[in-house]
């Protein structure tokens, strides 16, 4: 009876979870684009696709990702040999579980008439794949524990998901352990199967269980003779040998009957076999409620991942399918770490210290995010820092074994922080470049205005001066020249004596019929604020911000100033001045 309310109660909390979490990704808005696309919309769309995929030559390319990369997981070998055979013998030994143990009783009975859980081979099968599991588990934590790879990061549901699968590993081997050396199990079995008739027929059977099964008796005990053990060899081929393998067989359940037999008789006559039972019957439960709402959903989420990218052309998707395929993308996460191990700019995390940097963790806060978690002003700082710092290499999407576009994902994410209107300082720095290149996705009037919020930001902070204004040595700031002065190429600035060759060789300064009044300094003269020590000014002009970064200056400076160097380290410098004000 507990066992088939507690079924049923896991039952449904998995089904309710299963369809919350997928009517979820057709719900959850991530980016501009999302917010005018009606639910209704998105569902027939992506109906919409499957059908037009299932009846067109994309079923072979759906086909051929099915078994190369869901079923032989073919991504993950390419990127980790150690993490495909984790992943294998996990995927693997459970699915083998599920068929040949689990679902005996609905499925395996079906196929197999004479399908039994202690007769062979389905004893010596349940056993080989459990072992495989707990092999699978011992790698994964020598991965995340014991060895990790570099940047690798475990959260809750990294250990929650191991110590789930361990827990009903674990009790399932040691409760088939207890079994075989338990005495009232022997007994059980003997009086609803065994055909005895008196007490010598009774002695016979149990010493031939205890001499080939390994039961403790608290009454036989080790030598037996001969006659005995062939009376209870022939009443065992009577009353048990359709149901019972020798459970050496059970290779894990066996070795431990080995070490427990000193204790046996004390575990049987608390009950431990049953304890065990309930353990593992909840531990299987717990996991089949908890599977949606835990990182183990990628068991779905993934693979349908990997589908759907795989047939997806870029650029000719409905705009409602890209928004339903990006919010399932979160939960195809399985958080393993090859994003961040091939990331780019990994490296900074190690600097700056903002766990956003790294992809594993930005779709964790992305996912809060697009699920309307309220975040602090301070959490979505960082989660902004993190999704721009990014060179938009493709390397992550392309190591991913789930199949995201995260590099698709990154930029939705930025755009969306850009039209909340969040100052960001990054969008004036070549990590907009790949923006530039997807101007085509964004609104005209959109494009634009990031840009000049930051500029604005940057100037209500430093309090510009004017660049008509007669200027006094009150306004010089001697700090300026330190800061240049930790660059080697940034402290070139003090070899200039303004011949204007910089200036002159400017495509910037070359556009601009006026260019002071369009850019305010040109490049010679903001290489004077630098020696005057003006920090403002040289901030504030728009020079600093339009340059193109060509090195035309720089390779013609006759004085070897490294001219866009200068540039570049006076940008540093007004972002860090700007963000260390606006904290404090």
């Amino acid at each position: 009876m507990f066992e088939t309310v507690t079924f049923y109660v896991a039952f449904f909390l998995f089904i309710g979870g299963l369809i919350y979490k997928i009517a979820s990704w057709f719900r959850v808005k991530i980016g501009r684009e999302s917010k005018n696309i009606p639910t209704s919309r998105r569902i027939t769309s992506s109906f919409r696709g499957v059908f037009l995929t299932l009846f067109s030559r994309k079923i072979l390319t759906l086909l051929r990702v099915f078994v190369l990369d869901v079923l032989l997981q073919r991504r993950i070998l390419r990127e980790d040999s150690f993490r495909w055979i984790m992943h294998i013998t996990i995927f693997g030994g459970f699915t083998g579980l599920l068929l040949m143990h689990a679902l005996g009783d609905i499925l395996t009975s079906a196929v197999f008439p004479d399908y039994y859980s202690t007769l062979n081979p389905f004893m010596f099968l349940r056993d080989l794949f459990g072992a495989v599991v707990i092999l699978g588990i011992i790698m994964a934590i020598y991965r995340r524990s014991i060895r990790p790879t570099p940047r690798l990061m475990s959260n809750v549901t990294d250990h929650y998901a191991i110590l789930i699968v361990a827990v009903i590993m674990i009790s399932g081997i040691v409760l088939e352990g207890t079994k075989i050396v338990s005495y009232g199990t022997y007994q059980q079995m003997v009086d609803d199967y065994g055909a005895v008739d008196g007490e010598q027929e009774e002695r016979s059977l149990e010493a031939y269980w205890v001499s080939h099964f390994g039961v403790v008796s608290p009454r036989l005990k080790e030598p037996f003779d001969a006659a005995t053990l062939d009376q209870g060899a022939e009443l065992h081929d009577m009353s048990c040998v359709e149901c019972h393998s020798r459970p050496q067989w059970a290779f894990t359940g066996y070795g431990v009957a080995r070490i427990i037999r000193p204790v046996a008789l004390w575990m049987d006559s608390v009950s431990i076999a049953g304890i065990l039972h309930y353990i593992h019957i909840l531990g299987c439960f717990v996991a089949l409620a908890y599977l949606p709402f835990s990182k183990m959903f990628h068991i779905f989420a993934s693979p349908v991942s990997l589908l759907a990218n795989a047939v997806t052309e870029e650029g000719k998707s409905d705009p409602a399918t890209k928004a339903t395929r990006q919010a399932m993308e979160l939960d195809a996460c399985t958080h393993c770490g090859a994003c961040t191990f091939r990331c780019s700019v990994g490296v900074a995390f190690e600097q700056i210290g903002n766990r956003n940097i790294l992809p594993s963790e930005k779709i964790a806060s992305i996912k809060a995010l697009a699920s309307g978690k309220r975040l602090s002003e301070e959490q979505l700082r960082i989660l902004q820092e993190g999704v721009w710092l990014c060179t938009n290499c493709y390397r992550c999407t392309v190591a991913c074994p789930a199949g995201i576009n995260l590099q698709d994902l990154w930029f939705t994410v930025r755009e969306q922080f850009l039209e909340n209107g969040y100052p960001e300082y990054l969008v004036l720095s070549p990590l907009s470049f790949y923006r530039g290149l997807m101007r085509g996705d964004i609104e005209e009037r959109e494009y634009d205005k990031p840009m000049t919020q930051a500029r604005e930001s940057i100037a209500s902070v430093c309090g510009l001066v004017d660049n008509q204004d007669v200027l006094t040595l009150t306004a010089t700031d001697g700090d300026l020249h330190a800061d240049l002065s930790l660059s080697a190429q940034a402290k070139t600035f003090s070899g200039c004596f303004g011949c204007e060759t910089c200036t002159t060789v400017c495509p910037v300064v070359s556009h601009y019929e006026n260019p002071k009044e369009s850019l305010g300094l040109l490049p010679h003269q903001i290489m004077h604020t630098c020696g005057l020590g003006i920090r403002d000014l040289a901030f504030g002009s728009n020079m600093l911000w339009d340059c193109i970064t060509c090195y035309q200056c720089q390779e013609q400076c006759p004085q070897g100033v490294a001219v866009t160097d200068v540039l570049y380290e006076l940008k540093n410098l007004a972002v860090a001045h700007v963000t260390a004000k606006m904290r404090s």
